[in-house]
């Protein structure tokens, strides 16, 4: 299969991610609507966590088994695992770090705004004192935590990419059909985990004659940050096949998801409805599951 052709399998695989996305400017939902989005986000988020590490295990069970029938040496072992363990450790970490930082950015602003306040306007007026908050500083943290899981998302479809344009590359031509229809299902249930939490935040409520709902321009960068790895990987694995490559993405992605999920946990620990919880988690974990089935039928 060409590289336009096998380009246009990967296009369409990532932008049904964007099906999921109007979901972000529901207006007002009600309290316990908020708290079932919130735990479906978490359920879908939890089935990636499995369907990645599952599949960046491969190639370490594999090197098992033929170290095991004493056809192969603990090199390849020791090497993707190296390379599990520190994709892993990158993901979760790196946003633990970030997150620190982001909160004394916010901080130092907030103190700069009230120092300002604290010396009073004299010839100036307060608004010209008052420091605002910047760039993603500003955000509120369900778009901070919306962007996370849209990192993590494109990290996973860009190893799917993979999938798609190798597949491709060898003649495949219905094996990658089937991957990109699996996948495209699979990407349109991703697309509303990447938005949950921002139609369970209270802050887009309408106050004042005016809404803090996120805009289409901001939904759209999200789908693109999410669904456009799908693409690039696509363009990447038709011009070659590398293992240790998938691994360390898939475990990049595991990492950044798993750490979003314990912050989704925790907003849903506030909430006190552990049956819209268990609900949540049911409806996401079976979606994800049976999209991912078509993907397994395929032979994937």
């Amino acid at each position: 299969m060409g590289m336009s052709q096998t380009l246009l399998l990967g296009f369409i695989a990532g932008v049904t991610i964007l099906l999921g996305l109007p979901v972000g400017r529901m207006r007002r939902p009600a309290p316990s609507l908020r708290a079932l989005l919130n735990a479906v986000a978490i359920g879908i988020l939890l089935f990636l966590v499995w369907d990645v590490l599952s599949h960046a295990w491969e190639p370490i069970d594999t090197a098992l088994g033929e170290v095991h029938d004493n056809h192969g040496s603990l090199a390849p072992v020791l090497g993707y695992g190296a390379l599990f363990a520190g994709g892993l450790a990158i993901g979760l970490l790196s946003l633990v770090f970030y997150e620190r930082w982001m909160g004394r950015a916010i901080r130092s602003d907030e103190g700069s705004a009230s120092a300002a306040r604290r010396f009073g306007p004299g010839a100036m007026t307060v608004g010209e004192l008052t420091v605002n908050p910047k760039g993603l500083a500003s955000w509120s943290p369900a778009r901070r935590l919306a962007l996370l899981i849209a990192v993590g998302i494109g990290l996973h479809n860009f190893a799917e990419g993979l999938a798609i344009g190798q597949s491709a590359a060898r003649g495949e031509v219905a094996f990658a059909t089937l991957l990109v229809i699996g996948f495209g299902l699979h990407n349109a249930t991703e697309g509303f985990g990447i938005v949950a939490p921002l139609a369970a935040d209270a802050s887009n409520d309408v106050r004042d004659g005016s809404t803090t709902r996120p805009s289409w321009r901001f939904l759209l960068g999200l789908g693109v940050i999410g669904g456009g790895p799908t693409f690039l990987g696509t363009a990447v694995g038709h011009g070659f096949t590398s293992e240790a490559v998938s691994v360390v993405f898939l475990t990049l992605a595991a990492g950044s998801i798993l750490y979003v999920v314990i912050q989704l946990l925790g907003i849903a620990a506030k909430t006190r409805r552990q049956d819209l919880l268990a609900y949540g988690l049911l409806v996401g974990l079976i979606a994800g599951f049976a999209t991912d089935a078509i993907v397994t039928a395929a032979g994937a």
